[in-house]
């Protein structure tokens, strides 16, 4: 797959189901020596400029559980983390 094809793609939270971010709006933190895609830093920002400023958020590639064609489907915390929690 190449990066220009991540672009557009919606990062959605499989913990959740709630839409995180566009591809496109974040920045990529690439190895320096083999290449390889480390993680997506999805921007904080806040609502029009106004409000509280979000963190980034950080998603290791390794969270990453699909990629479809138009969204990135990720899990940020283990399933067992998950079970617990209900």
């Amino acid at each position: 797959m190449r990066l220009s094809e991540l672009g557009g793609k919606e990062i959605i939270g499989l913990d959740n189901g709630e839409k995180m971010g566009v591809i496109s709006d974040s920045d990529l933190v690439i190895h320096p020596e083999n290449g390889t895609i480390q993680s997506i830093i999805l921007p904080g920002g806040s609502f029009f400029g106004f409000g509280k400023k979000r963190e980034d958020l950080v998603i290791p590639w390794s969270s990453i559980v699909k990629i479809g064609p138009d969204m990135v489907i990720i899990q940020l915390k283990a399933p067992e983390a998950q079970a617990s929690q209900k």
